[in-house]
């Protein structure tokens, strides 16, 4: 067989693998971000950064979380306005401080902050989980919400983990899961909204990306669509629950991606 041949063999094999992984990771982070709003990167990112690069994966997580997470807004919208009211305590304070944020990493590197917050997400779920009751505040704390929306800001701008607290800070709530989604859901769509628009800003959204994208986007929003159907029948207690297992699963996918990252650095 001419090597010429054998050549473009190989490469169609490659693409188609690519092909592949880039519809299983689009399958899995849809799934997650219907059932819980947010999680695209925990499912997505393992499985897409075996096939393309960074600097490709990271914008398609973003672009593929606002897409899920607009239909995902849309097909539990019944029953969100109650929580619709505590979003801008979050919201207002995060979008101010996200652009600060990224003074952090003059100071402290990015992998440092990611690690440390990983170690904490790993221990508050792992307390929270062996717990048969979780400890629940019995009322609202206005202040700490903003607080805790300024800080997840300072979080999103210095190493992406935007979303973090707020769903910790969900898991002690009271809230039913529909008052918990409406502020998670809207939350992460507009923060990594706002991170899409950086990476296009920058030029991250290539040709290529673009063609990725249009191949994740059809998996994305049916996974997706299952992922609501699920989190239709979960009840409140079991919906924070999964809240707690999905914090867990993230943490220890950032420190295995970090401390691969550094072995490789």
């Amino acid at each position: 067989m001419p090597a010429a041949v054998a050549g473009e063999r190989l490469g169609a094999v490659m693409q188609l693998e690519t092909i592949v992984y880039v519809i299983l990771g689009a399958a899995a982070g849809g799934f997650v971000n219907g059932l819980a709003g947010f999680g695209t990167a925990l499912m997505s990112l393992g499985i897409w950064l075996q096939a393309m690069p960074a600097e490709q994966a990271v914008p398609i997580v973003a672009a593929m979380s606002v897409i899920s997470g607009v239909q995902s807004l849309w097909l539990t919208r019944a029953g969100l306005s109650r929580g619709f009211r505590r979003l801008p305590r979050f919201l207002l304070p995060a979008l101010v401080a996200m652009p600060l944020g990224t003074g952090i990493l003059v100071w402290v590197d990015a992998s440092v902050i990611k690690i440390t917050i990983a170690c904490l997400m790993l221990l508050y779920s792992l307390f929270l989980v062996m717990h048969h009751a979780l400890p629940l505040m019995k009322k609202d704390h206005p202040v700490c919400d903003a607080l805790v929306g300024l800080a997840s800001g300072l979080l999103g701008g210095a190493a992406s983990l935007s979303g973090v607290l707020p769903t910790m800070w969900a898991a002690l709530q009271p809230w039913s899961k529909q008052e918990t989604s409406a502020i998670l859901r809207p939350f992460n769509v507009v923060i990594l909204g706002l991170a899409c628009a950086i990476y296009l800003w920058r030029g991250y959204f290539t040709l290529e990306t673009l063609l990725m994208m249009a191949i994740a986007i059809p998996a994305t929003l049916i996974a997706a669509q299952a992922g609501v159907a699920l989190y239709k029948r979960l009840s409140d207690s079991a919906f924070r629950r999964v809240l707690l297992w999905l914090m867990m699963g993230a943490a220890v996918s950032l420190i295995l991606r970090e401390a691969l990252a550094a072995g490789i650095g």
